[in-house]
């Protein structure tokens, strides 16, 4: 077995290590989720349709939304933001994979905890409590792909945020705008169906909306055929656009690299 499968492993079982708080953060994720679903279904009461939406689609989104929090990461930055602060990236850097392949070795491991111990309650509780849409098992393979690309351009948005660091020795204001971003643009808020004219085009154009617009759309069955591939094939070209600037950059910062000012 290779070095990255390996990482992948280590990442899995660090994530997984703390089952009670996993669970306290689902039921978090839950108890948010019902808010957010009895204001989504006033605003449906109101606007029956809205964005091609029915109030069940509206709400299933909601609890979608939820349930990936942790998988594609919205709210979270990377360890490697306080490596490359205190200068432990040179241990990285020195190490047998390059760092994009390390890192992102790692963030799948993550994902697939987050998925296996928070992803559930969140689903259950809004299938359980409201009307709620549930795809078939060719619906759920296609979610489980577009989940996978969305923790994929996730990952890649974090990376590049985080080799940030290299040329501004200082995360915050490069997180906030990034954490602004990502709420606004990825769905996570709002369903970007709902954005009007030109901002909703924009809005469904950007990478962030590969996170959970378009993994909730598979698991809505909004996308199929035709549209689910073009769904898949939008998430996958981001995802490798992404990727490869983080291995530019990544090659960039190597020349950047300051430790205790030498």
């Amino acid at each position: 077995m290779g070095v990255l499968p390996w990482v992948w492993w280590y990442g899995f079982r660090r994530h997984t290590a703390y089952p009670l708080g996993s669970l306290a953060e689902s039921l978090t994720n839950t108890a948010f989720g019902f808010i957010r679903a009895y204001v989504l279904l006033a605003l449906w009461d109101a606007r029956p349709g809205l964005g091609g939406y029915a109030a069940a689609d509206a709400v299933t989104f909601c609890f979608i939304t939820q349930a990936l929090i942790g998988p594609v990461q919205i709210f979270g930055g990377m360890d490697l933001t306080e490596r490359i602060r205190n200068g432990d990236v040179a241990i990285d850097l020195h190490r047998p994979v390059g760092l994009l392949g390390w890192w992102l070795a790692e963030d799948l491991g993550r994902a697939a905890g987050s998925l296996v111990l928070r992803a559930g309650p969140p689903l259950v509780a809004g299938a359980l409590a409201f009307p709620f849409r549930a795809p078939g098992p060719a619906g759920l393979a296609a979610f489980a792909a577009a989940v996978l690309l969305g923790a994929l351009v996730g990952f890649a948005i974090r990376y590049l945020v985080a080799l940030g660091m290299f040329w501004l020795h200082d995360d915050r204001g490069l997180n906030a705008v990034a954490l602004v971003m990502s709420l606004f643009f990825s769905g996570m808020i709002l369903p970007l169906v709902v954005f009007p004219g030109r901002l909703g085009d924009v809005a469904r154009a950007l990478p962030w909306s590969a996170q959970i617009q378009v993994p909730a759309d598979v698991f809505l069955g909004r996308r199929s055929g035709a549209g689910l591939l073009g769904a898949l094939a939008f998430q996958a070209g981001w995802a490798a656009a992404l990727l490869a600037a983080g291995w530019l950059l990544t090659r960039a910062a190597r020349r950047r690299l300051v430790i205790h000012g030498g």
